[in-house]
């Protein structure tokens, strides 16, 4: 789960693996899995980074 903002500035969580899609358009729209679009505050790069660094998080595996 990655937390992101409305464009009305209200926070939300969003299920990072249900992202199909993001473009710059010139407000970051995603794009989910059933067709729904979001648009947020945050730009293309930090959706990316939050999205990839959620997923490292939870796919890791425990090193000795």
């Amino acid at each position: 789960m990655i937390q992101l903002t409305r464009l009305n500035g209200k926070p939300f969580v969003l299920n990072s693996e249900q992202i199909k899609s993001v473009e710059q358009t010139p407000d970051t729209m995603i794009t989910l899995l059933n067709g729904d679009q979001l648009m947020v505050r945050e730009g293309l790069d930090d959706v990316i980074r939050k999205a990839v660094a959620f997923l490292r998080a939870v796919r890791a595996f425990p090193t000795r």
